[in-house]
């Protein structure tokens, strides 16, 4: 069942089905529809009360007084998609009547027409042809009221209402029955008159219609789910893969692989070996047993030496970062040459370039670090900075009393915690990590935040291209092809996305996986 297109076929049944029901309800049996609606059908008490004055006169024509009057008021209406002219009306055409009204139990006493939705309609209630307005027959020993109305013509949500004052008739006693509509409308389905309901309600096929709908939104995920998962030979790979390289990139590879083994039972891998960009490049080129090495994966902040030529690089993310700040410096903004002058130890004290009165503390990651690689690249070339000179960022070794202390850590989250508990400190950050850390700010770069539009017009410099590295090409149907397909075609883009960083496919040099407006460093 994997290649059945389930999918295909709940779209088209979500589009089809609405305009069926549509087709079937205001074309077909819709077109013509006449409905009636029983509005009031009261019997009042205390007419022998000394406030009822004018009901107590309620009379027939001949003077005699009404005993058991009741009150009840019908509105007709076109509830159709189509006019309803009068020789739609299934009587003889010499015949004016077009609708009866029946009241079993009861006796016409006054026939009134008390609303019209259009002007035009009081034409049909003239003297000429409407001369008789009600009549009453024998039913079962009973006597039958009926109130006769003529052949309107009703436009759509055209309507009318009748009051009708009635007699209860003989000694019949207890509830009396319902009035009933009788008629037929030709070219109407099965031509009957309608009893409707107030307009505060909702019709059955409308609810049902919603109910299908959403049965097909609530389905459509699942059964997508599930040819998803079931089509394990398309996406799904079983066996280990190791996963090595980048801290900052870590959070990303933890989630997708999280997510990849969701949907893939057979597959496991290991991301508890990403110690930095350089120290998996290392393993991996120096790893001698075939298959671990054909069953390892790399991710770097930027591209491999030159000389490794077995490593094979796909470029996957954008990454953008930030240089971080302790907040006491208040210092949030900082030149290219500002930053290297701090960086080098040029700049004791941040006074010195506009900040608070406080000894400038760098902290620094480890030599095998992508993000310091990318700072040295970005701001400082082939020149190198100085070694650190202290283990615990707070103490200068005694050799090197009177220099700006420096530090190193080995991992983004030791560098972000570091830099937040340190007065003066400064260091350097993948910036989504940077972002969800409240301890430490992101300091502007000749003015400009870390942003992936100015890093695409080359008005922002600290950003790196991701790259995952295998040994080799890997086999087409293997786990880690298919785990690097998933990061670049299916859901680990949105996790790419989710966790700050963009897809190489989104930019506009999707090839090369840099933003077309860089330039060189400075």
């Amino acid at each position: 069942m994997t290649g059945f297109p389930w999918q295909e076929i709940l779209a088209v049944l979500g589009v089809l089905i609405p305009v069926i029901a549509f087709v079937w309800e205001f074309a077909i049996v819709g077109r013509k529809r006449l409905g009636y609606r029983i509005q009031m059908d009261t019997t009042p008490s205390g007419l022998n009360t000394e406030h009822a004055r004018a009901w107590q006169r309620l009379e027939r024509r001949s003077g005699e007084r009404l005993k058991h009057p009741s009150f009840v008021l019908i509105r007709i209406e076109n509830i159709g998609s189509a006019p309803i002219n009068t020789g739609d009306y299934a009587t003889p055409d010499s015949d004016n009547l077009g609708l009866s009204v029946r009241f079993p139990g009861r006796t016409v006493a006054g026939v009134l027409v008390t609303e019209l939705s259009d002007d035009n309609l009081e034409t049909f209630f003239h003297k000429d042809k409407w001369p008789d307005s009600s009549d009453e027959e024998e039913e079962d020993g009973h006597k039958v009221g009926i109130v006769k109305l003529p052949k309107v013509k009703l436009n759509p949500d055209d309507h009318y209402k009748v009051l009708v004052v009635l007699e209860r008739a003989g000694k019949q006693e207890g509830t009396l029955p319902e009035p009933e509509v009788v008629g037929t409308i030709t070219k109407a389905g099965d031509g009957r008159i309608s009893k409707t309901r107030g307009q505060t309600g909702t019709p059955r096929w409308v609810v049902a219609l919603i109910c299908f709908l959403l049965m097909v939104g609530l389905t459509e995920p699942f059964i997508f789910g599930q040819t998803m998962r079931t089509g394990a030979p398309l996406e799904c790979a079983r066996g280990t893969l190791e996963v090595t390289g980048s801290t900052a990139f870590k959070p990303v590879v933890e989630q997708a692989a999280r997510s990849y083994q969701d949907y893939c039972s057979d597959a496991r891998i290991d991301t508890s070996g990403m110690r930095g960009s350089v120290d998996g490049l290392q393993r991996l080129e120096g790893e001698t047993d075939p298959k671990r090495r054909a069953n390892t994966v790399v991710f770097s902040d930027g591209s491999a030496a030159a000389d490794s030529p077995a490593l094979v690089p796909r470029p996957k993310a954008f990454m953008l970062f930030s240089i971080i700040a302790n907040p006491g410096t208040e210092v949030h903004n900082l030149t290219q040459e500002e930053l290297r002058r701090v960086l080098r130890g040029e700049v004791k004290n941040w006074s010195e370039i506009g900040g608070r009165n406080l000894p400038v503390v760098v902290v620094d990651r480890e030599s095998e670090s992508g993000t310091r690689m990318t700072l040295e690249e970005r701001f400082f070339g082939s020149s190198a900075q100085p070694g650190e000179n202290s283990t615990d960022c707070e103490q200068v070794r005694g050799d090197a009393t009177g220099q700006v202390l420096r530090c190193r850590r080995t991992s983004t989250p030791a560098m972000l915690e570091t830099v937040a508990n340190t007065p003066g400190a400064i260091g350097y950050s993948e910036s989504f990590a940077a972002n969800s850390n409240p301890g430490v700010i992101k300091v502007r770069i000749d003015g400009q935040a870390a942003d992936f539009d100015a890093a695409e017009a080359g008005a922002y410099p600290y950003w790196q291209t991701e790259y995952a590295y295998t040994y080799g090409e890997p086999a087409p149907e293997s786990l880690p092809a298919k785990f690097l397909r998933f990061l670049t075609y299916q859901e680990g883009v949105d996790i790419l996305r989710h966790s700050g960083h963009r897809p190489c496919a989104e930019l506009r040099d999707a090839v090369g996986c840099e933003p077309s407006g860089a330039g060189e460093p400075r």
